[in-house]
């Protein structure tokens, strides 16, 4: 005989006391942490415990019996379903302040060294509309939500789903047969082959959401079919969309043709045409019109051929006086006007000089806050730099930061895993006539030894901008033989730059750290810090 589990509690009353990881709040129960999404500290509620393990639970809250005085009013009417912006609720100068903090906790905790003051985060420009980019699923079944699931008929009302309510809109009304409607929109955790349809979404630019519900509204009243994921058949599988400061949209559909007989294939491809023609017509403001047929499992492109219905294979983004060439497999930082602060920081820290043992960054149009007075104290260190260094881009994607900063360079030489991004990297140095950088594709480890650094001379400024995975040991080692008087580490995750901060601790000592904003309404914050190498380590920057 199984034994009963014993009913988790509903707790009555509960104080929510602060912002813990991935968006979430916590309280403390009976010696334990519990965390709630969808709320913010200061809040009265009723939390029912959903999960519970040995030193931690997770909770739902249930009814709120007081709102917290620091509190947002969600301006999506997706919020709570989506996950997308779990802090919405929160006042964006909060946020700010705890991502702040988070990157202090982390880099106290995980590093256990000596840091510097931190300087103050750099809020993003815009809280909305700040994405260049979003992706779109399609799906020939909707997610519901629980109240959603309440409204159906009886017979219907079986769908196990669940989540939080959010405002349905008339473009989304409930049909007759709910739970089989398709839709365009956001993939929700638990529910892989369903999608969440989305009308408006706060992100990106308006016009976004006109083109995504412009497609679902005629693949709606042309009967075209949505990809199912279980099964692996229907014709319209994923949306991309894509737009630049300079004025250009790229939209990359991803269709699916039933390939069974040639009748069949030959009537996917006049269905796919006919919307892409459609789309084309309705908005002239579109650059690139983008599809191809996907028949893997999945929904990634990059080893996909991408054909073009309209227009160019690419769009441009502008940065001072360069220009990047942005095509549809192309990485490029999806907050366009924080991306350009963060990369200041980057070149200030690898190139602002030195005087009387200060950092001089204002000089370099570093983006300070009303409290920071751009420089940082660097005594003790062996961090002075030729006028025109040899700086080693590390993890340089399609080579934004090393084009960035070529130009006060003697040479700069970037390292990537991904050979159609290290391509994109030269072809950016061609277009704003840059000569003096190198790129170099393959597995970081693999790439950077002892060899390498023999051949293209020792850096005097490593820049580095790994994964959230961070670097690899090996890389780690690599860097404290090369031995740079600087080394800029950009991370997307303190908790592992921490790890790497600790390892790089015996010759280098931490001089300024820089949080930066990227992504407003969710958890993540980018994080870059300069470090310089201790006169005791007794060795040399010369080349």
């Amino acid at each position: 005989m199984t034994r009963k589990k014993k009913p988790l509690p509903l707790l009555e009353s509960i104080e929510i006391e602060a912002v813990a990881a991935e968006g979430k709040c916590l309280f403390h129960w009976e010696d334990m942490v519990v965390f709630v999404p969808f709320c913010v500290p200061g809040d009265i509620c009723d939390v029912q415990i959903r999960r519970k393990k040995h030193s931690f639970a997770e909770g739902e809250v249930v009814r709120f019996i007081k709102y917290s005085n620091v509190r947002a009013i969600p301006f999506c009417q997706h919020f709570g379903v989506c996950g997308g912006c779990k802090w919405q609720n929160l006042p964006y100068p909060e946020q700010l302040k705890f991502k702040q903090q988070q990157v202090y906790d982390q880099l106290h905790r995980i590093g256990k060294i000596e840091l510097p003051e931190f300087q103050p985060i750099l809020g993003s420009v815009k809280t909305q509309d700040y994405r260049n980019k979003l992706d779109f699923g399609c799906a020939n079944k909707r997610y519901l939500t629980k109240e959603q699931i309440e409204s159906l008929p009886p017979a219907l009302s079986n769908v196990k789903e669940s989540s939080e309510a959010a405002d349905d809109s008339s473009l989304f009304t409930l049909r007759s047969s709910l739970k089989d409607v398709p839709a365009i929109g956001f993939h929700i955790t638990g529910a892989f082959d369903k999608i969440l349809p989305i009308e408006k979404c706060w992100l990106m630019d308006d016009l976004h959401n006109q083109i995504r519900n412009e497609i679902y509204e005629y693949a709606i009243q042309h009967g075209l079919s949505f990809f199912d994921l279980r099964v692996q058949t229907g014709l319209l599988r994923d949306v991309i969309i894509r737009n630049s400061n300079t004025g250009e949209w790229m939209i990359i559909i991803q269709f699916h043709y039933d390939r069974s007989t040639a009748e069949t294939l030959s009537e996917s491809e006049a269905q796919a045409k006919a919307l892409l023609q459609h789309i084309s017509d309705k908005f002239q403001e579109i650059s690139a019109l983008l599809y191809l047929d996907n028949q893997k499992c999945n929904d990634t492109i990059s080893d996909q051929d991408i054909l073009v219905f309209k227009g160019n294979d690419h769009i441009y983004e502008t940065m001072e006086d360069l220009r990047f060439k942005v095509g549809p497999k192309s990485f490029y930082q999806t907050n366009t006007e924080q991306a350009y602060h963060l990369y200041k920081v980057a070149r200030a820290f690898a190139l602002a000089p030195i005087e009387n043992g200060e950092l001089r960054m204002e000089n370099y149009d570093y983006p300070t806050s009303e409290k920071s007075n751009g420089m940082q104290n660097v005594h003790d260190s062996q961090s002075s730099i030729p006028n025109s260094p040899l700086i080693y881009d590390l993890y340089t994607g399609t080579g934004t930061i090393a084009n960035f900063v070529a130009r006060k360079a003697s040479k700069v030489i970037g390292i990537e895993y991904v050979p159609e991004a290290i391509e994109d990297a030269k072809v950016n140095s061609e277009i704003n006539g840059i000569t003096n950088t190198l790129f170099y594709a393959g597995d970081m480890k693999d790439i950077l030894t002892d060899d390498f650094i023999a051949e293209h001379g020792r850096p005097d400024v490593i820049i580095t901008d790994p994964p959230r995975a961070g670097m690899h040991p090996d890389v780690v080692k690599t860097i404290l033989r090369a031995a740079p008087g600087r080394i800029v580490y950009v991370s997307c995750n303190p908790a592992t730059q921490a790890r790497d901060l600790h390892d790089l601790d015996a010759d280098y000592r931490v001089a300024a750290v820089q949080p930066v904003d990227m992504f407003p309404h969710t958890p993540h914050v980018e994080n870059v810090v300069l470090l310089v190498r201790r006169k005791t380590t007794g060795i040399t920057s010369e080349r």
